[in-house]
């Protein structure tokens, strides 16, 4: 990666902290984060992340195996703080030894990040307030991931540009920071290098990496999306404190509207409670993305997608993506 001498100089600190080439880290996509994507973008210089979503156990033990047969480089895994068995799921990280866990989904439970510090594993966080940032930093997460609501998937309701303005400046001289959301092109890259980010993180460039195992149909919704195509989903009602979630505008955003009407009346009736209401909802969001990604239904299923989506418009080998981000950034910091 010598070619990129002053890319690598701004990213050097992101670059010791994930132990790879590039401080490009993979947004970890359910369903699409998974083996081949995660161990073809880390053997490209690049981090990948494994996306345990609603995995089992069981599931994210032989996830990470495979990912280990397909790559000696590091990669990380991506646990969701509200998943009922999330310390057995870090027990699996513990028993593979993984380097690196990213905690999203919301505040890491109490001892979530100690267990993950008890067997050597570097812990990333996600925060959508500055206050809440230096929190987590102070009680132990290693490096931040600030992410704006251009990103795909579960987004928050300030642009990427907004949070870096406010949380670089004050975070960026003592801390590993990951700036997400909206990131197409190597340019932008190197804008948020230089106002202090360690490195960036990408999801939506990934998705339709050639190595990337969406279905053809999910591939070619994102090649002919532009950027207004890609909306954050709607909340029915304010009791149900449903995170956002942008995906591409189909069938299956409607279908989710009335799923939450659906889970908002069981809970007026008294049938659930709100994390059982919660977790309703995270597993519509699963069985949706997993129709649009492995089954090719992108109408009736979730085509999750973040507004960079219009720079994406051809299937590329992921060292072709992270090679052309490093050159694209390399030629704007010249």
């Amino acid at each position: 990666m010598t070619a990129y001498p002053k890319t690598t100089k701004l990213m050097q600190r992101g670059i010791d902290f994930l132990g790879s080439e590039t401080a490009i880290l993979c947004g970890a996509m359910s369903w699409v984060s998974e083996r081949h994507l995660v161990a073809a973008i880390s053997n490209a210089g690049g981090f990948g992340v494994i996306a345990c979503g609603a995995m089992t156990p069981e599931l994210l033990d032989a996830e990470i195996a495979g990912t280990k047969a397909l790559t000696a480089k590091p990669f990380g895994v991506n646990l969701i703080t509200m998943h009922p068995q999330l310390f057995d799921l870090i027990a699996v990280c513990a028993k593979h030894q993984v380097s690196h866990v990213v905690l999203a989904g919301g505040i890491p439970p109490k001892g979530s990040v100690e267990a993950i510090k008890e067997f050597g594993g570097k812990v990333l966080v996600f925060a959508p307030t500055l206050a809440l940032a230096k929190r987590l930093l102070r009680t132990g997460a290693d490096a931040l991931v600030i992410e704006g609501s251009e990103a795909g998937g579960h987004i928050g309701p300030v642009a990427t540009s907004v949070l870096a303005q406010e949380f670089l400046p004050e975070l960026a001289e003592d801390h590993v920071v990951f700036v997400a959301g909206g990131i197409g092109r190597g340019d932008m890259i190197a804008a948020y290098l230089e106002m202090g980010a360690s490195g960036v993180q990408l999801g939506t460039r990934f998705a339709c990496a050639s190595e990337s195992i969406a279905h053809p149909a999910f591939k070619q919704a994102f090649f002919r999306a532009n950027a207004r195509d890609a909306e954050a989903s709607v909340q029915v009602d304010p009791r149900l404190p449903v995170i956002p979630v942008r995906a591409l505008r189909n069938k299956g955003t409607e279908a989710f509207t009335a799923k939450q009407r659906e889970v908002a009346q069981l809970l007026d009736e008294g049938k659930i409670d709100m994390g059982e209401a919660q977790l309703q909802i995270e597993h519509f969001w699963a069985g949706a993305l997993r129709r649009a990604v492995i089954d090719g239904d992108v109408e009736h299923g979730s085509v999750m997608a973040g507004q960079s989506v219009g720079m994406v418009t051809k299937e590329q080998p992921a060292a072709e993506i992270v090679a052309e981000l490093m050159a694209e950034s390399e030629a704007a910091l010249g």
